[in-house]
């Protein structure tokens, strides 16, 4: 029995510790969101934060995160207004969407961690993330609006 603290809650799961947080994720306690992709934490699509840092999830097994703070793209924020959230809206940045939730949570960790990145930045933290859909412009123009949104949160 693990008990894992997703998007602040306690979830207990029952099941063996070598199964891969993405599938305890989505087939286990429902968060669909987070998405499967290649299988190798290659992609990008099943990315989530342990404890603020961008992870791939279908290569994580669930024995060994502990009492780690998880968060999918269901956590994000609760109204869907994370500044990337928002500036994907605005911006309408996919096109089929499969990749996005991995790609947004990717954006909000390199937000955290650098408030305001240059496109250099961005693609160095991005490049890990494959969107077969071609949206990498619209991604990174959304990364910058975010940055925007960000600072007028803070400032307010």
């Amino acid at each position: 029995m693990f008990t894992l603290n997703i998007n602040g809650k306690p979830n207990n799961v029952d099941e063996e510790g070598d199964m891969p947080l993405l599938w305890v994720l989505r087939d286990i306690l429902k968060y669909t969101g987070t998405k499967y992709g290649c299988g190798k934490g290659l992609c990008g699509a099943c990315t989530v934060h342990i404890d603020g840092l961008a992870t791939r999830s279908c290569v994580l097994p669930i024995s060994v995160l502990g009492q780690n703070k998880i968060t999918t793209i269901e956590g994000l924020s609760d109204e869907g207004d994370h500044p990337v959230q928002q500036a994907w809206k605005s911006l309408n940045v996919p096109q089929c969407g499969y990749c996005q939730p991995g790609q947004m949570m990717s954006a909000a960790a390199l937000l955290a961690e650098n408030a305001s990145p240059n496109d250099e930045q961005i693609e160095q933290a991005m490049s890990g993330n494959i969107c077969r859909c071609g949206t990498y412009p619209r991604i990174k123009q959304a990364i910058h609006l975010a940055t925007e949104l960000s600072s007028e949160i803070k400032g307010s």
